[in-house]
């Protein structure tokens, strides 16, 4: 049995979508489950302009996904770090025991996705200093 919210974010999922200009994107998969995530971020000032997700799995990791980004959406990147999948489950007002490996994969797709966008900045950087020799 799912939480209303848990089926709110199912039925209609928020920021499902294949973001073509993302700054940066993570993705994830369970092959025990046969579900997989991609997270995408496009970034301003160190903060989360935009987050999608494509997500391929059961009415859980849609729920997590949509929840995933609208607890990142505005956040500081360091913040948006920082969220946990016990958050995630709390703001869906739970998930089953059986269901909790789904928060992994939209956190862990998140945390991939703004590792990633550190990484091409950091590359971006020092290109920058290569070329300014």
């Amino acid at each position: 049995m799912y939480s209303e919210k848990v089926m709110k974010h199912f039925l209609s999922p928020q920021n499902a979508y294949r973001m073509l200009d993302a700054d940066a994107e993570g993705s994830l998969g369970d092959p025990s489950c046969g579900d997989s995530l991609t997270m995408f971020i496009k970034v301003r000032d160190n903060y989360i302009e935009k987050i999608s997700y494509l997500a391929f799995g059961c009415c859980a990791l849609i729920a997590v996904s949509s929840m995933t980004t609208v607890l990142a959406m505005g956040e500081h990147l360091n913040d948006a770090l920082r969220i946990t999948e016990e958050d995630v489950i709390r703001a869906l007002d739970g998930l089953s025991p059986m269901k909790q490996h789904c928060s992994n994969l939209g956190v862990g797709a998140l945390r991939k996705a703004i590792n990633n966008y550190y990484e091409a900045k950091r590359q971006t950087e020092i290109l920058i200093k290569e070329v300014s020799r």
